[in-house]
């Protein structure tokens, strides 16, 4: 029996809002997407680099996203990758590469007004160095799936 795994864990800022549509046959689909930053030193010189990743979220996750969701909400995802491919207008062969989430817990402290109490970073990256109390970050988790 061979085994495989596709899993993927993401802590990071959303670089823009949820963008929430519906299929036709009425299934909720948002798209955001996430930036995560990662830092090491090279002969004592502190480098830095930003990945960007393109998120989905289906059904009651995607309107959960589109709601409690903006530009700069630190989050924590989970889901899998998953690669889709087509052919543009002049014939060239396009591929995309998502992360499809499956759960979603918001890391921002949140207002009464809903607003987030850190102010979001203009370019959605998290600050480096930043410590996550993961006992609680698990413990906020909105649930995923409900419909």
């Amino acid at each position: 029996m061979s085994r495989s795994v596709n899993k993927v864990i993401l802590i990071g800022n959303l670089t823009r809002d949820p963008d929430v549509r519906y299929t036709p046959q009425g299934n909720a689909v948002a798209s955001f997407g996430i930036a995560t930053n990662r830092e090491w030193n090279v002969d004592g010189v502190k480098k830095e680099a930003v990945d960007f990743h393109n998120v989905v979220a289906w059904n009651k996750l995607a309107e959960l996203c589109g709601q409690l969701l903006f530009k700069g909400t630190k989050v924590y995802v989970e889901g899998r990758l998953q690669t889709r491919d087509w052919t543009d207008d002049a014939g060239n062969k396009k591929y995309k590469t998502e992360v499809v989430i499956d759960e979603m817990v918001i890391l921002s402290s949140r207002r009464s007004n809903g607003e987030t109490a850190e102010k979001p970073s203009g370019d959605g990256v998290a600050e480096p160095g930043e410590d996550l109390d993961l006992d609680k970050v698990l413990g906020e988790d909105f649930d995923k799936n409900s419909e």
